[in-house]
């Protein structure tokens, strides 16, 4: 059985309790969970094996690669440089990125990029991952892409290319790379262990990842024995041609997330590397002051919050609703209640803040399920709220 260490204050007991249940019956191998409320830290739990090749314990410095919950940093990033003055979000994108403006895309505003609403999810022709990973290859991809769709009239999850959109933007108006903006203008004023671009001196620190095989063969099922709601969603896995596989196959070959190299490069849409305290505590850092640092103004944040895109995604095809960079509560996607603004990861990462009750969110695992019935951040989710009543 696991061991489980940390804290928690009195009355955040079911979390505990919650969190022990995860390696019971939901699978966890390496995971560590956070809660803030109202600026104080009030979760703060790990446990299990951060390494099961080498028996290496999960420790409270131990880092795990958090998947798309990393889009939250950038997007963070793009808000500060607005709340700065030095990025103003409905400007065209071209008037930061120039390249950008080919193909009609002149009158695309940066908003569209953070909300999914630009129609860049796919490349016509995917890019070699080592020029991928070098940045600069990738975004002159993107600046010669014609959209997939008419800009602004729709919204499809920019899964793998919103870290490269954003992520440019931000390093045409900082002059920094985002992962090095993220780093100085964030990170270390909060004393976060959150990297976008593992720095080398961190490598002994991260946890290995643990895939689960996949389920069933989706691309093998006949599509008259599908449900007619899921129908669609089946037949575009089963196509490679279709949108959903063409936003995640933008390089040739695949993003591999436990490569060292992958690591180490600069990935603002995916390849963030954490601990659950610090997730939480970056959006401890939104709500309020955190020791003395606030990093978004209430102004800025309910700028940030409010609702851009919702319905039925084209790239997902289901129902999501995206704010500026922070996706926003569904029926399938939850977060804290309502009023909550996060991004969840593959696999199982999620983090998020909850204004209404004054709490933020991080857990993060190093087993990634594959599977519709993962409910490890739900049922922890579940427990916080029971303790906050």
């Amino acid at each position: 059985m696991a061991v489980i260490d940390g804290e928690v204050a009195p009355g955040f007991e079911p979390v505990r309790a919650a969190f022990a249940a995860n390696f019971e019956h939901g699978g966890d191998v390496g995971a560590a969970v956070s809660v803030y409320h109202r600026g104080r830290k009030v979760v703060d739990l790990w446990g299990g094996v951060a390494d099961p090749e080498t028996g290496r314990v999960w420790a409270p410095e131990s880092l795990v690669l958090v998947y798309s919950a990393t889009k939250a940093a950038a997007t963070i990033s793009a808000h500060l440089l607005a709340q700065r003055g030095a990025l103003d979000l409905d400007a065209p994108v071209a008037e930061y990125w120039p390249e950008f403006a080919a193909e009609g895309k002149a009158e695309i505003p940066v908003r569209w990029l953070l909300s999914h609403q630009a129609g860049l999810c796919a490349l016509d022709t995917p890019v070699p991952l080592a020029d991928a990973l070098a940045w600069d290859p990738m975004v002159t991809a993107l600046a010669a892409q014609r959209p997939a769709w008419e800009p602004g009239t729709a919204h499809g999850y920019h899964g793998r290319t919103f870290g490269w959109l954003v992520g440019e933007v931000i390093r045409r108006v900082s002059g920094r790379s985002p992962g090095r903006f993220f780093a100085e203008e964030i990170a270390a004023p909060l004393g976060l262990d959150f990297f976008i671009g593992l720095p080398a001196a961190e490598r002994d620190r991260v946890s290995r990842l643990i895939f689960d095989p996949p389920g069933a063969d989706i691309s093998a099922i006949p599509l008259a024995q599908v449900p007619e709601e899921y129908r669609s969603l089946v037949a575009a896995a089963q196509d490679p041609n279709s949108l959903m596989n063409r936003t995640f196959g933008v390089t040739d070959p695949d993003i591999d997330f436990t490569d060292p190299a992958v690591q180490a490069a600069e990935l603002p849409s995916s390849n963030g590397i954490c601990t659950a305290r610090s997730l939480a505590r970056l959006y401890a850092a939104l709500l309020g002051e955190v020791d003395g640092v606030r990093v978004l103004t209430p102004e800025t944040l309910t700028a940030a919050t409010a609702e851009q895109a919702a319905g039925t995604d084209l790239v997902m095809l289901l129902p999501t609703r995206f704010a500026s960079g922070f996706m926003l509560p569904t029926e399938t996607e939850a977060l804290g209640g309502p009023a909550s603004f996060g991004h969840p990861g593959r696999g199982g990462a999620l983090g998020f803040a909850d204004p209404e009750s004054g709490s933020t969110f991080g857990y993060v695992t190093n087993r990634i399920r594959q599977d519709p019935d993962d409910d490890r951040a739900a049922s922890l989710v579940a427990a916080v709220r029971e303790s906050l009543g």
